[in-house]
């Protein structure tokens, strides 16, 4: 097995077709390092957020919030730097009491991304947090307390031209709605958002984000799939209050995928009981396994059997960290044996396979570059990484 391996893969660089080669093979041709199926966008307006923008002329971005008390101002602002670093493009803060909607004010001094202030219940804490610079307002209408008070947050969002989330949530939907269908449903939860939309209209309000979000994945696919086709505002993912991980990403993945794939979706966040940086992570492995997020690395492993001939697991673990250092779109393969080397070698920029004797071919677009023991092969693979654009 080992010899047949390493006489295997010593070989490729020999008998492999070429990519460019077969690019020029007419119908029957093989393509590698590409995808043949793009994702279109669902064609959304324009919205600023900050000095991010939102549509689909534009790249989805990635959001989450803050788990801190938002007037504890420094732990608020260390968690929104965290965030950052990890490809966080907006953030959103509670604002339960006027204590918070002030402390936006200092909080916005030391970020770098937009700030969106999270409001429930009093319409005057959404005046507060506009007047202390929040980016963007989320509500939900449907709990302000009366058409009134929304309106008030309008006019002042209009003032400042800021933004406004139509929040949406099975879990505060209006009682009407609640009664009408039975429950939260997918058909009650975007009958209260066109509701809101005619409202927001008719007030001449149209700077608007929108979302649907309940914490059962089929209702919630199923009121963004009903809701996408009604308008054309940009539309916030998330499949809310999910729980806990590996369940919960696993959950979201589900859902956000299904609608990322039939191009719904500018804003995303993974919603799980886990730090925000796993949050932010979540989602951005979510888009990126979707080629809808092209700012890091991706590693693509074998799930190993018995033909392995390196610790697939182990080297990517610690191959991962040094990889996410470099800022660049990227496909790393590491594979455990040559089983299926010719095809993930090539369809990948760089692969690491191994051959036996405690050495691993490095391939670069499916050409080897070298061989080099397990031992050093993180530090080899890597440094060839940087030296080649």
């Amino acid at each position: 097995m080992i010899a047949h391996g390493l006489s295997y893969v010593k070989a490729l660089s020999k008998s492999r077709p070429r990519a460019s080669a077969q690019a020029q093979a007419g119908p029957a041709k093989l393509r590698y390092n590409c995808t043949t199926v793009m994702i279109t966008r669902r064609k959304a307006r324009k919205v600023k957020i900050g000095d991010v923008f939102l549509g689909s002329d534009f790249p989805i971005a990635i959001q989450s919030m803050t788990q801190t008390r938002t007037e504890n101002v420094a732990a608020t602002i260390a968690q929104i730097l965290e965030a950052e670093k990890e490809g966080c493009d907006m953030m959103r803060v509670a604002v339960p009491h006027l204590e918070a909607a002030k402390a936006l004010k200092e909080i916005k001094k030391k970020i770098h991304i937009p700030l969106i202030a999270d409001i429930h219940f009093d319409y005057r804490l959404a005046l507060e947090a506009i007047k202390n610079g929040a980016d963007k307002i989320r509500i939900n209408p449907g709990n302000i307390g009366s058409k009134e008070k929304v309106l008030e947050i309008i006019e002042l969002a209009k003032k400042y031209k800021i933004a406004i989330r139509i929040g949406v949530n099975a879990g505060s939907l209006e009682q009407e709605l609640m009664e009408k269908h039975g429950g939260p449903t997918a058909k009650a939860l975007v009958e209260s958002a066109l509701n809101w939309i005619k409202f927001f209209e008719k007030h001449k309000f149209t700077n608007i984000v929108l979302s649907v979000k309940s914490s059962d994945v089929l209702d919630c696919v199923e009121a963004y799939k009903l809701l996408a086709k009604k308008c054309d505002y940009p539309l916030h993912l998330g499949i809310t209050e999910a729980g806990i991980p590996p369940y919960a990403a696993i959950k979201s993945a589900v859902g956000l995928g299904a609608l990322l794939l039939e191009g719904i979706g500018d804003t995303v966040r993974v919603s799980m009981s886990a730090p925000v940086a796993e949050q932010v992570q979540a989602t951005k492995n979510v888009l990126k396994s979707l080629h809808l997020y092209n700012k890091e690395p991706e590693i693509i492993a074998c799930p190993t059997c018995g033909r392995k001939q390196i610790d697939v697991e182990k080297l990517a673990r610690k191959l991962e960290p040094e990889l996410m250092k470099i800022k660049r779109p990227l496909k790393v393969a590491i594979l455990g044996c040559t089983v299926n080397v010719v095809g993930e070698s090539m369809g990948a920029d760089y692969a690491i396979c191994g051959g036996g004797k405690g050495k691993c071919a490095i391939f670069r677009k499916g050409k080897i570059l070298k061989w080099v023991t397990e031992k050093n092969i993180v530090g080899e693979i890597i440094k060839i990484i940087k030296s080649t654009k």
